[in-house]
């Protein structure tokens, strides 16, 4: 992860997206601090996000929480911290029940919400947002905030384009950040027994990668950001890097974006079956 972090810095990446959950900040950290005092980059030029987890949402610990990343990132503050998911579980980061569920504390988002902007008021992050909140959730957010969220960052690509929260968040002021825009082929509960489908092999993906002279990866970056979507493809090999940085000299015609529109299912691949039965979960609620 680490050398990854640091190829990707090479190429011209400069927005990194971190979690507690992913373990991933130290490798971030190490790698900013190493190519900073290279001197290849300055700390204003990169954008750091990184997420609460679940077990986190009492607002007492959330200051702490952030400091404590800060702490692995090696940085004094970070640009846009979110809160990962709506649900809020024990202490224990995936603690089970005898169902093999995970099990829910009392804390609720909208409480966790008011501890974000302190941390914003701390100086500790630049902006705040949330991460997998549907339509009502985001109305509850928007109920109680003195700081309104910058993102939501969910799962969207062509298989769930989401375009009525993209609609709804977009009116509000917040952006919609993709996560999984080729499909999720590599994260934690990418697939359950009720997913079907790799979007990377659909043959219109196929179709306009040949048409366009691009990747299908190429093609499913692009159309997020012809849709105004913020895009954060995952690539931990040098030349994928290098092929999902480069999709700055072409432009999918309005035919064939309404084409990748229609490949919509409402089909999710990230799904955390263990929090079906919380009172939070978000994918309970219509598309």
């Amino acid at each position: 992860m680490y050398e990854a972090i640091k190829s990707a810095i090479n190429i011209g990446y400069r927005h990194f997206d971190c979690a507690a959950y992913y373990n991933n900040e130290k490798f971030v950290g190490m790698a900013i601090n190493e190519k900073i005092k290279e001197g290849v980059i300055k700390r204003e030029e990169i954008f750091i996000t990184d997420k609460l987890w679940n077990n986190k949402h009492n607002p007492e610990e959330v200051v702490d929480t952030l400091k404590d990343s800060l702490k692995l990132l090696c940085l004094d503050y970070i640009d846009l911290y979110l809160i990962h998911w709506p649900m809020s579980t024990t202490e224990t980061p995936v603690a089970r029940d005898s169902q093999n569920r995970f099990i829910e504390s009392i804390y609720s988002y909208l409480d966790t919400w008011k501890a974000m902007e302190r941390c914003v008021q701390l100086g500790l992050t630049k902006s705040i947002g949330i991460s997998n909140f549907n339509m009502k959730q985001v109305k509850d957010i928007l109920g109680i905030a003195t700081i309104i969220p910058v993102v939501n960052q969910v799962e969207n690509h062509p298989y769930l384009t989401q375009n009525k929260l993209k609609e709804f968040c977009e009116t509000n002021g917040i952006l919609l950040t993709a996560y999984g825009p080729l499909g999720s082929p590599y994260r934690p509960y990418k697939r359950t027994k009720s997913t079907k489908g790799i979007l990377l092999d659909d043959p219109m993906v196929k179709k306009l990668a040949a048409k366009y002279k691009k990747t299908n990866a190429q093609i499913l970056i692009r159309f997020q950001i012809q849709r105004g979507v913020l895009v954060i493809p995952k690539s931990s090999h040098p030349v994928r890097q290098k092929e999902n940085f480069n999709v700055w000299d072409f432009e999918i015609s309005t035919e064939d974006m309404d084409s990748l529109e229609s490949l919509n299912q409402n089909l999710r691949y990230v799904k955390i079956e263990p929090a079906q039965h919380m009172k939070d979960y978000p994918f309970n609620e219509e598309l």
